[in-house]
C-alpha cells in the first residue's frame, strides 16, 4: 500500500504543461514517491506557461526495470518526446511489464508512438482525439479513468480527478 521510495519518471520537453507536471509530481511526492524528471538532455526546459523544469536524468538512461511508474504530462512536450525512440521504447516496456502509466492531455501522443493504445479506452485533449482514434483507441470523453495499467486524464481542469485515479492505481499496484 505504501508508495514511499518508489520511483516514478515524468517525461518532459520544452512546452510541457506546467500544471500537469508540477501538480501531479507534487501529489506523488506527498505519497512519498521518488519523482524523477527525465528529458532528452539535461538543459532546463520552459513549461508552456513559463515555469522552468530542471531534468534530473536523461530519458535514454531510464530503465523500465528500475521504475515503478511513468507519467506523460501534456502541453507541447509530448510531440517532442515521442520523436525519441528511447522514450517510446521505455513506455512500451513499462506497458509490457504492466506498470502504471499516467497519461494526461497531449501525453497520449507518446502512448500512440509507443503503440500501446490500440483497442484501449483513452482520453485526452480534444486536440488529439482523432490521433487516438486513428491509432485504434476507443475515445472516451471523461475527466479521468483507468484502463488496465493505463491511467488517463483529459485536461488541466481534470488534474484532481487524474491525481485520484493515478494514486489509487499506484496504491493498488503497490499492494
Amino acid at each position: 500500500m505504501t508508495l514511499k521510495g518508489k520511483k516514478v519518471a515524468f517525461l518532459v520537453a520544452e512546452g510541457v504543461e506546467d500544471l500537469e507536471f508540477y501538480a501531479v509530481a507534487m501529489r506523488l511526492q506527498e505519497e512519498g514517491m521518488t519523482v524523477l524528471t527525465a528529458a532528452v538532455d539535461l538543459k532546463p526546459v520552459r513549461g508552456k506557461n513559463g515555469l522552468e523544469v530542471k531534468p534530473d536524468t536523461l530519458i535514454a538512461d531510464l530503465s523500465a526495470d528500475d521504475l515503478f511508474s511513468v507519467v506523460l504530462p501534456g502541453g507541447w512536450a509530448p510531440d517532442k518526446v515521442r520523436r525519441f525512440q528511447a522514450a517510446n521504447d521505455l513506455v512500451s516496456k513499462m506497458n509490457e511489464q504492466g506498470k502504471i502509466i499516467g497519461i494526461i492531455c497531449h501525453g497520449g501522443l507518446v502512448a500512440i508512438s509507443a503503440k500501446i493504445v490500440d483497442g484501449e479506452r483513452a482520453t485526452g485533449s480534444l486536440g488529439i482525439k482523432d490521433d487516438l482514434i486513428n491509432a485504434g483507441a476507443i475515445w472516451v470523453d471523461a475527466p479521468a479513468f483507468r484502463e488496465g495499467n493505463l491511467v488517463w486524464g483529459r485536461v488541466v481542469a481534470d488534474i484532481p480527478d487524474f491525481n485520484r485515479e493515478l494514486v489509487a492505481a499506484l496504491r493498488e499496484k503497490a499492494g
